[in-house]
């Protein structure tokens, strides 16, 4: 440990406030990973970590409280541009990880896409509320005054999410942007090697004015006991080291204390190359391709980076000469300010010990050296001479190739840099069972073009991972490739990946969240959910005949300002005729013979008869009960869940009732979404079908009368 002030300390944002270690106090060193220089000093002697959690328990909560689901998300898509605008500046401190442009591509405009995009889909896929019911009703007596259902609401601690050094922006952003639009505080703990580049986003977003108080706080240095400050309201969520994930998962507040642990770690993931993909064809270039882009983005230093090539036996040596081949054209290891240059360094000192290291271990045990070396590589330095650098973290990519695929170690060690194996198989079945030996990854990919290749690998080995990256010649230009997860769909794996689950669209959101079965009256229900249960109270509109309170006004004539959950329209009956039915059939072209066959249509189990169409009887509904006059409701964009139940035969009449079921105002737009409970019955009040109508509905009805003036 060291005690020099000559290198600035990063600091730590703690309560709405920047704060260092006092003048004196212990504190660890960091240099720069492609000059050796020193570059900053971390230390957090002194902080109050109990205190951190609790002001995040409080006036976090508090003020995230404050915003509903659709508000937080917008605060994301703007903290996003925010940033989008200043990333130049940490693209400059990237550098010093050694980090290419490439790789910042990967880290800080991977973390502020991240941002976009669960923005976009939390205003799209939840409702702008606090409460997200889950699923549909369950009926809990006979008589409808008792049911049940699922809802979901932000867990009432703090997120602590703890972080690898590979990936010191998207780690956090991926972590923080779920936990946010959920409405729940994070701390972020950086690894010391690269958080300076972390304590620069946070900074920025600090800057920006957008985070309200306590959502986000990040401690720069040690932060041992803070899982002894958390309790069950809180949630960890770790990556790194498995050895590390272990330990805290042993943490008696983890195991008896109700802490939600998740836990994003090591990884032997593999990439399978099929039997159809030979050397020439598109699919054996793009293994090649991919195999040579995960060893080099980032020099490697990805959870999700290939570290075993598993192909067909007969093809391992021409995999290893096209890999060494493309390693030879395609990179350029350096400084990431020098031009051409294509893999920086490793984080640190200590990371390049530790890989090269390993690598010496592997080889031992029986791996090859197919590529590359482990003495100090030439390097193109910053200012473009070709030179070996003492003092920087650079390695040469390597290449492993194995004779014995079942050599434990090449299943069980991970070198975290530019390292991959190579290992053959002699059938599918023996390549599901190699890449299961990991136990346990993040992703895999399966590279081939023949479907039955694809189904036999891809179910061999789903459940031994997180994500499966089916490659062939059709996707090798628009892949995201094996490496890059995406925010749309779930991260993590089982085994010794973690068993967590990180991102996944809006599931990331929900693992914020506790989901709580909820009983009770449908108007209780309706009152905690924001969403009008059967059963629950309606003011209707429309025919007295049918339940309609004198005066009420149509609905369709209310702006949400006036609309309220459970406003109703009831309609009166319509008659069906022959007629009706025989020319919509001529006008459509549906002349589906249970419409316009009686012999046919009678000897058909579901009919009486001919019968009206569905979409018939659906666009009558609307008829029924359209109000045609322009006015706040200003479009109507769709049906959801539509199902026809009862037959309706000429002679029989429908009617149908809608009900304002669930009501979203857009945060950023005059208008809003309501969803309408739509039912048509018959004369006998039997249920024809049943579906929700989407409309467009203005907020306050000026934007109509506006237009028209």
């Amino acid at each position: 440990m060291s005690t020099q002030t000559a290198v600035p300390t990063v600091p730590s944002y703690i309560a709405d406030r920047w704060w260092s270690p006092a003048e004196g106090s212990s504190t660890r060193e960091v240099l720069d990973a492609t000059t050796g220089e020193a570059l900053a000093h971390y230390g957090a002697d002194g902080l109050d970590l109990a205190a951190v959690l609790e002001h995040g328990r409080t006036v976090g909560q508090r003020a995230l409280g404050a915003l509903t689901l659709h508000e937080r998300a917008l605060k994301l898509k703007e903290l996003a541009a925010y940033l989008n605008d200043r990333r130049e500046e940490l693209y400059a401190l990237s550098n010093r990880t050694g980090a290419t442009k490439v790789d910042n591509q990967f880290d800080i405009d991977g973390g502020i896409g991240v941002l976009f995009t669960l923005s976009s889909k939390g205003r799209r896929e939840l409702p702008n509320a606090n409460v997200i019911q889950d699923g549909g009703i369950e009926p809990l007596s006979r008589d409808g005054s008792f049911i049940g259902t699922h809802v979901y609401t932000r867990i009432p601690g703090v997120a602590v999410q703890v972080n690898a050094f590979n990936f010191p922006v998207w780690g956090m952003l991926e972590k923080f942007a779920p936990a946010f639009i959920a409405g729940v505080p994070t701390v972020v703990k950086p690894a010391t090697p690269t958080g300076y580049v972390t304590e620069a986003a946070v900074r920025l977003m600090v800057e920006s004015g957008l985070l309200p108080d306590g959502s986000l706080q990040l401690i720069s240095g040690s932060a041992r006991g803070l899982l002894d400050a958390m309790d069950y309201r809180d949630l960890m969520a770790f990556t790194g080291s498995a050895a590390t994930a272990q330990g805290l998962k042993a943490h008696p507040n983890v195991i008896s204390g109700g802490v939600r642990f998740t836990a994003e770690t090591d990884s032997l993931n593999a990439a399978i190359l099929g039997p159809d993909a030979v050397e020439g064809t598109p699919e054996f270039e793009a293994f090649v391709k991919s195999v040579v882009t995960e060893m080099t983005v980032k020099a490697g230093q990805k959870c999700t980076a290939i570290r075993r090539a598993i192909v067909p036996e007969t093809q391992r040596a021409a995999v290893a000469r096209a890999i060494g081949a493309r390693l030879d054209s395609r990179v350029v290891v350096g400084s990431p300010q020098a031009e051409g240059v294509t893999m920086g360094a490793l984080a640190s000192m200590e990371q390049l010990q530790d890989v090269r290291s390993t690598v010496e271990d592997m080889v031992a045990a029986g791996g090859e050296l197919a590529y590359g070396s482990l003495d100090a590589p030439t390097v193109r330095t910053a200012s473009g001479a070709e030179a070996v650098v003492e003092k920087g973290a650079f390695m040469s990519p390597v290449v492993l190739t194995w004779a014995d695929a079942e050599n434990d170690v090449v299943h069980s060690r991970e070198a975290f840099g530019p390292v991959a194996s190579l290992i053959g198989y002699t059938d599918a079945a023996d390549a599901v069972r190699l890449a299961a030996r990991g136990s346990g990854s993040l992703v895999a990919t399966v590279c081939t073009n023949d479907p039955e290749v694809a189904r036999e690998l891809t179910t061999g080995i789903a459940g031994h991972h997180g994500r499966v990256h089916l490659l062939n010649r059709e996707t090798a230009k628009t892949s995201t490739g094996h490496g890059a997860p995406v925010p749309h769909l779930v991260h993590g794996g089982p085994g010794r990946a973690g068993g967590g689950e990180e991102l996944g669209g809006i599931r990331s959101v929900k693992h914020h969240m506790q989901r709580t079965a909820l009983q009770g009256s449908p108007n209780l229900l309706t009152a905690v959910t924001g969403v009008w249960q059967t059963g629950a109270d309606r003011r209707i509109a429309g025919s007295e005949a049918f339940g309609a309170e004198p005066g009420a006004v149509h609905p369709f004539r209310k702006s949400l300002a006036e609309l309220r959950i459970g406003d109703a329209l009831a309609s009166d009956l319509r008659q069906v005729t022959q007629e009706d039915i025989t020319a919509f059939a001529q006008t459509t072209g549906d002349t589906f013979y249970a419409h316009v066959d009686q012999k046919a249509a009678e000897a058909n189990p579901f009919f009486p008869g001919t019968v009206a169409h569905g979409y018939l009887l659906v666009s009558w509904g609307a008829g029924l009960f359209v109000e045609p006059a322009p006015g706040p409701v200003l479009a109507n964009y769709g049906l959801e869940s539509l199902r026809f139940i009862t037959p309706v035969a000429a002679g029989d009449s429908i009617r149908i009732t809608l009900t304002a079921k669930k009501i979203t105002p857009r945060v950023t737009d005059e208008y809003g979404e309501v969803a309408w409970d739509a039912i048509i019955h018959n004369q006998d009040d039997e249920i024809v079908a049943t579906y929700d109508v989407l409309t467009l509905v203005e907020k306050e009805d000026t934007l109509y009368r506006n237009w028209t003036s």
